[in-house]
């Protein structure tokens, strides 16, 4: 028998449904009926009222650096102001008081309705390995309510200076100590007396290939139309890497012209590169000074159209580099809708079904068989599930309620 029945749910289709779940899957999907179901085993629970959809995805996040706001401030509000203000402030940090706050995000974002995050972990001089120690001992205290992927991200530079040498052994220590995937920022290499960009692309893919890992790296950064990161690394990919590979923020692109836009967009989708837009972050990072004052989001249209996979994420929480943030996939839905242009339903895909191939995760659909990661909310449209981003919910991980009261 089935171990739960959800009677008279909204699908994402404004449809209603009553689905039943048999262990770690959905069993059936069926119209709603009237009648009340009953029997031996099965818990009933009346979704009248709520909006039924598959659990989220948060593709991109910073959990070792969530909740940092009131610790760390960035007077300047860019991006080189949060990074020098995580730099000149590592000793108010450590291993212990980082797994605490990495913890209580992760778990505030299981809550909320994610399924699984994919976090980027500091890997510098300055830092270590503590982020990638404390995220891989998050990983394993969450691992009942919500899966995490880590990504070491190597610090800079990487090409030309003189830590170079012990930043790539640190880089390798982090593999080895357990991260998933290669992270990095060659658009950084581009600041004066530094490296290339293209260089630094080069050795982290050479890096990913020697370890058999995927690579997720932060790409163009920045809204200087100079930066132009995304091609070099989507010509690469194409001539031949073996892995996933995954180019977050991308915000340059959005600054060419729209030929070059759509030319980048076909490489990039020739190369299998999936690409995460992170609208809350680079709103207030990016753009800062410049008038008129660019939205600094990738240019998401043209890489949809090419038939890139465009996922959205939140980035960062409370922290120098964004202040607010709920850790909600609403918000970064209702952020894609409002800056993006998107309408609800190709917002709420962003932060759950691409994000999933983003990820490389097995699709989760209100569809028999699919696995049982569900997220209920009170609301009786998915556009106003986004709008109202209602407390009022319940999350199923593999069948097994994990949040909201029945």
């Amino acid at each position: 028998m089935p171990s739960a029945m959800l009677m008279g749910a909204i699908n994402a289709d404004g449809v209603a449904v009553d689905v039943t779940i048999e262990g770690e899957k959905i069993q059936t999907v069926r119209p709603h009926e009237s009648v009340r179901h009953d029997g031996s085993g099965v818990d009933v629970i009346d979704q009248n009222g709520y909006v039924v959809l598959p659990a989220a995805i948060e593709p991109h996040a910073h959990l070792d650096k969530a909740f940092l706001a009131e610790t760390i401030e960035n007077p300047t509000g860019d991006l080189m102001g949060a990074i020098k203000a995580m730099e000149s402030n590592r000793h108010l940090l450590g291993i212990a008081e980082t797994i605490e706050r990495a913890e209580r995000a992760a778990r505030l974002m299981a809550r909320n309705g994610y399924s699984a995050i994919r976090t980027h972990a500091d890997t510098t001089i300055e830092n270590g390995l503590d982020s990638v120690l404390a995220l891989l001992d998050v990983k394993r205290r969450v691992t009942d309510v919500i899966d995490v992927e880590i990504v070491a991200l190597c610090g800079w530079p990487i090409i030309d200076g003189p830590d170079v040498a012990n930043q790539r052994a640190l880089l390798r220590d982090a593999l080895d100590a357990g991260a998933d995937l290669v992270g990095g920022c060659p658009h950084l290499e581009h600041w004066p007396e530094r490296g290339t960009v293209d260089a630094a692309t080069d050795w982290f893919l050479e890096t990913a290939t020697v370890y058999g890992k995927p690579v997720d790296l932060h790409t163009d950064e920045t809204t200087d139309p100079h930066v132009l990161g995304l091609e070099h690394l989507a010509r690469r990919v194409a001539e031949g890497f073996d892995h996933r590979v995954t180019a977050s923020h991308c915000v340059s692109l959005g600054q060419q012209s729209v030929a070059r836009q759509r030319d980048v967009a076909e490489l990039v989708a020739t190369a299998g590169i999936s690409v995460i837009v992170l609208p809350q972050t680079n709103l207030f990072l990016q753009g800062r000074g410049l008038n008129p004052m660019p939205r600094a989001l990738t240019s998401i249209g043209p890489l949809r159209t090419a038939g890139v996979v465009v996922a959205a994420g939140a980035d960062n929480l409370q922290d120098p580099f964004n202040p607010v943030g709920r850790a909600c996939p609403f918000e970064t839905a209702a952020l894609m809708i409002t800056a993006a242009h998107d309408l609800p339903g190709a917002a709420w895909r962003a932060v759950s079904d691409d994000a999933r191939k983003a990820l490389g995760i097995a699709p989760v659909g209100l569809v028999t068989g699919s696995q049982a990661d569900l997220l209920a909310i009170r609301a009786t449209s998915l556009r106003e599930a986004i709008a109202f981003a209602s407390p009022d919910r319940m999350v199923w991980r593999r069948g097994h309620l994990t949040h909201g009261l029945v």
